[in-house]
């Protein structure tokens, strides 16, 4: 491709960004598009991943054909399979009537699965057959359907790890790894983070009728080195933030509010990398998986806030970065009391991590698998463990 086809590209998807990585992404999903090729697409949460799929899907034979996205970790395990490949009438309860399955519904089409290391070992094996041969199942039938679909995989964890501790197929692996596109993360992009910036601040601006908000020199340099753990939608979500509590109403649309490095690290939060291990392993020997990990880190962080806010409270001063209320002055004692019992084990903290994220969700494991950066999936099975040890 060269400059003006790939830029005439970004446009149409509303890709921001000239980093040689980004740009290799897009000129390989191009290139593969006619072929039927199974594609996985690696990256972090928040990279743009979903953005590949459809370029290929819109650049192949298939494009008259229909396209479905399917998150693989949104799906609760007992329903996987029928969602994917359909069930027949009474397959299990609740199943009052025949229903297509996703790959029967995308059939001359294109299929994209996301977090594709969260599917059970069982749906592993139904997959690796459709690859194969094409050939499905639908659940509680004994009749081999068939089915003609181009399917791309991505994933954010390492598909590699989860190989070698037996979590994911390895034939399965090598089946979808025909053609690998990485997306790079944002703290690779050093380069784009500010037209990043600059786009979803101009966006907010011309939404809500503000005034767009600018940075000055010290302040890009201060946005362009912060790590950005949560990648392009970590900087929209500040970038909108800033620009609703900083600019003011604007009649022309042009007028702009510059800021500086101290105003803009206020809306930064603490990085905290160093508390990240550089091998967890579990209670029971075995290592954990990247969202435990993420989950310890963040209760981690969430018990040393409100220690931090208790030490405020006792001393009458005031704690702005504390993610919880300040407790009452007048029961300092009872409340430091809580954090001199026994430690919590690791699966413990997890545990309670996902139960305080829920109380304040009211219930919704959608919007609680958001807040802790996790698939629902693992709340749903973290829920189970604790059931079942009960």
């Amino acid at each position: 491709m060269d400059a003006q086809e790939l830029q005439t590209l970004k446009n149409r998807y509303d890709i921001i960004g000239n980093d040689p990585a980004l740009n290799r992404a897009l000129e390989t999903a191009v290139a593969i598009a006619p072929t039927d090729l199974t594609v996985l697409i690696e990256g972090e949460s928040g990279t743009g991943k979903e953005n590949i799929p459809q370029i290929i899907h819109q650049h192949s034979r298939r494009r008259t054909g229909r396209y479905l996205a399917v998150n693989c970790g949104a799906i609760p395990e007992g329903t996987i399979n029928a969602e994917l490949f359909g069930h027949e009438k009474g397959a299990f309860t609740g199943a009052v009537g025949e229903r297509k399955g996703y790959f029967e519904e995308a059939n001359g089409g294109t299929i994209f699965l996301d977090e594709i290391g969260e599917l059970p070992k069982e749906t592993q094996a139904m997959l690796l057959r459709v690859l194969q041969n094409g050939e499905y199942m639908k659940v509680g039938s004994s009749k081999v359907e068939k089915t003609d679909v181009r399917v791309i995989c991505a994933t954010n964890v390492n598909l590699s790890y989860a190989v070698a501790s037996g979590k994911f197929r390895q034939d399965l692996y090598y089946r979808i790894n025909s053609i690998q596109i990485l997306m790079p993360p944002l703290r690779e992009r050093r380069s784009d983070i500010y037209l990043l910036f600059r786009k979803f601040a101009a966006d907010f601006a011309q939404k809500y009728g503000s005034s767009r908000v600018t940075l000055d020199v010290n302040a890009i340099s201060r946005l362009s080195s912060y790590r950005w753990p949560g990648n392009i939608r970590q900087l929209k979500n500040v970038a909108e933030t800033i620009s609703a509590l900083e600019s003011k109403p604007s009649r022309s649309g042009s007028d702009r509010v510059e800021l500086g490095p101290e105003v803009l690290s206020k809306y930064l939060p603490d990085e905290q990398d160093s508390l990240l291990p550089a091998q967890a392993v579990s209670a029971g020997g075995g290592s954990l998986g990247d969202e435990d990990k993420k989950m310890i880190i963040k209760a981690i962080l969430d018990l040393k806030q409100e220690v931090d806010a208790l030490k405020s409270a006792m001393h009458g001063t005031p704690h702005p970065q504390t993610m919880v209320p300040p407790p009452a002055v007048d029961e300092p004692e009872e409340q430091v009391s809580t954090f001199e019992e026994p430690d919590m084990n690791m699966k413990q903290m997890g545990e309670e991590l996902i139960e305080r994220a829920l109380q304040r969700h009211g219930g919704k494991v959608k919007e609680a698998a958001r807040e802790l950066g996790i698939s629902e999936r693992t709340i749903y099975r973290k829920l189970a463990e604790k059931k079942k040890n009960q």
